[in-house]
């Protein structure tokens, strides 16, 4: 386990970051995709940076012990909340150190570190809610929410399987405060397209033109 970093005093909370699945759109792992000069997973771990105690869930190359814990749903690619439960997992209790709420976010929404602040805003000013999570366009953006964590593990524990379930059934049921994403900063990566517009959100200038694409795989085309 990692040496947890100094939490945010208002509200604190650890991390857990999805980076495990098949990419099957893009054709080359996730993580690595290039946006913005940099990588989806680096621009996911800034988005943690308050968090407490950060884990990965995703496959052994992406291992940096000196920055978060690694760890891998059994057996791999069982789908998000596969992920979710194994990132759980991998975290301290809240007994032993452990922050009582847990950032949920996937590893393709690269401009996840401007939606974070909102929610940690009202995850401030809640009532009753257990669940804090962004909403683009009507749709519930789940992988990018704050839940309590022992609301969290008991919804888990009410799945007859955790592998193949649905995000919806995991946490639709449970009381929420939906925070309006305007700007898309909770837009995903999917395909080189969104890459591409990703890539002019964050500035990184002109893509190249389909004679001069990069070999690197990674970088939108």
């Amino acid at each position: 386990m990692t040496e947890p970093r100094p939490a945010d005093p208002a509200f604190p909370f650890d991390a857990v970051v999805l980076a495990g699945g098949r990419a099957e759109r893009l054709g080359t792992p996730k993580p690595g995709v290039v946006v913005g000069g940099r990588s989806l997973l680096e621009h996911a771990l800034a988005a943690t940076a308050g968090a407490g105690r950060t884990v990965v869930v995703g496959p052994e190359e992406l291992a940096d012990p000196a920055r978060y814990t690694l760890t891998r749903e059994d057996p791999p690619f069982g789908g998000p909340v596969a992920g979710i439960a194994t990132g759980l997992s991998a975290l301290p209790g809240t007994d032993d150190g452990g922050a009582p709420w847990v950032l949920v976010l996937a590893c393709d929404v690269p401009r996840a570190a401007e939606a974070v602040p909102a929610l940690l805003a009202a995850a401030r000013h809640r009532a009753d809610e257990v669940a804090v999570h962004a909403v683009r366009g009507g749709r519930d953006q789940w992988l990018v929410g704050l839940y309590e964590r022992a609301a969290l593990a008991d919804a888990l524990a009410a799945l007859p399987t955790v592998h193949g379930a649905s995000v919806r059934r995991l946490l639709a049921d449970l009381p929420a405060l939906a925070v309006p994403d305007e700007d898309g900063a909770t837009d995903d990566v999917d395909t080189w397209e969104d890459a591409r517009e990703q890539d002019r959100r964050l500035g990184a200038g002109a893509v190249p033109a389909p004679d001069d694409t990069p070999t690197d795989r990674r970088r939108p085309r």
